[in-house]
């Protein structure tokens, strides 16, 4: 290794904590302590999620590559990596670079890969992460074999394939498929397979329909590997992922490894299509009561869209959560409470059915637990995690970070 390539590992083995981020902290506080609004984690929760994920993964003879963009926390990723190295799956190149710095190696980064984050990934491959990009053209194939080319790099690459037409990705049966495996093995770069995220599996109505949805998923990216390998190319990982397909799968003969990452979680948008109940979410944002307007049925919190995000996922589901399920301490939903709007500071507290009696009954002060629509966006509004026990003290602050 070079003084340079010496030195550009060192930068990312020695990063510092993200900026506005606290470092992992032990404490003891009840919740009525903390100064909202405020990031929760219910541990207890979070753990029978994950070995509910272990368990199926066991069931179904896969190995498993958690996605770790819903969490951002080495502290929550060491409890679903198989091993201190990974694998695991990011959705940036700050979050590969940020896990890299916590001992992390294997690294599938599962977004097409941009030209101008070449240079990146080659630093990153140079520091020593095992790191994969995905593609799906030919366009970025040859790019990328340009940039190869010139820094003397063997990039490590999979083919995204598209399972329901949700996204990005070519089609099974794409002409291209083919060819753009074959340029890139001509082309000195490792193929290592094909993967595929079943992102329409959110929008299924019934466990059934997330269970053909899983099946739909398998069978595509099987099928490219099929013709990969008819082919003559190598194509060793066949990987599929998204939190209800990985759980509600029946079989996966063909695939070799599954992603998910909300799983640990959960959210509304995950109970709404049944794949968790709401005692299972493990994630919310704790508010407080700051005022009323009795003559609309509304009770005023300090934790708005800055806190819980645009994020409207249920809106098109049977049951429109609004911004957020109301909840007491305990995490139980309160008075078929939601959050009807959200300001940047303000968030609306109202009963669903629009009724105007009853919702003033919760004093100034008053703090509330807001389960979110979407995991993701709502955590990546804080910088850390209030990690809770169920006697609603928090036992430890864990840092997260956020960003691109």
């Amino acid at each position: 290794m070079t003084q340079s390539e010496h030195q550009m590992q060192s930068e990312i083995m020695q990063q510092p904590e993200p900026m506005n981020a606290m470092s992992h902290q032990s404490t003891r506080l009840p919740l009525e302590t903390l100064e909202t609004p405020a990031l929760l984690l219910d541990e207890a929760r979070m753990n029978r999620n994950i070995a509910r994920m272990q368990a199926q993964m066991k069931r179904l003879g896969v190995s498993f590559r958690p996605h770790v963009k819903t969490n951002k926390c080495i502290d929550v990723a060491r409890r679903i990596m198989s091993t201190p190295t990974g694998p695991i799956t990011v959705s940036t190149l700050k979050e590969a670079e940020y896990f890299a710095a916590h001992g992390v190696r294997d690294i599938l980064y599962a977004v097409s890969i941009a030209p101008n984050k070449f240079a990146h990934a080659l630093k990153l491959l140079r520091s020593g992460v095992q790191l994969t990009l995905i593609l799906d053209s030919m366009e970025t194939a040859q790019l990328l074999a340009a940039f190869a080319q010139t820094s003397n790099t063997r990039f490590e690459v999979m083919l995204e394939i598209d399972s329901d037409g949700h996204r990005s990705g070519l089609a099974p049966e794409a002409a291209e498929l083919v060819p753009i495996a074959a340029y890139l093995h001509s082309a000195g770069l490792v193929v290592k397979g094909v993967m595929t995220h079943a992102g329409s599996s959110y929008d299924c109505p019934t466990l059934d329909g997330v269970r053909a949805m899983a099946e739909q998923e398998r069978a595509a990216v099987v099928r490219a590997a099929e013709r990969l390998r008819e082919a003559g190319l190598p194509c060793p990982v066949v990987s599929v992922g998204s939190t209800p397909t990985a759980l509600f799968a029946e079989q996966l003969e063909g695939v070799t490894e599954v992603r998910a990452g909300v799983f640990v979680f959960f959210d509304l948008v995950m109970a709404g299509i049944n794949v968790c109940t709401v005692d299972e979410l493990a994630l919310s944002v704790l508010g407080t009561v700051i005022g009323h307007q009795a003559e609309k049925g509304w009770t005023l919190i300090d934790a708005g869209w800055m806190a819980m995000s645009r994020d409207r996922g249920t809106a098109k589901q049977a049951v429109d959560q609004g911004y957020g399920l109301v909840c007491d301490l305990d995490g139980t939903p309160l008075d078929d409470l939601i959050l009807v709007g959200a300001n940047q500071e303000h968030g609306i507290v109202a009963h669903r059915d629009g009724r105007l009696a009853g919702v003033t009954h919760l004093p100034v002060g008053t703090q509330l637990r807001i389960m979110p629509n979407h995991a993701c966006a709502t955590a990546a509004q804080f910088p850390h995690y209030h990690v809770i026990d169920s006697e609603r003290q928090v036992q430890e602050t864990w840092s997260r970070f956020h960003g691109w």
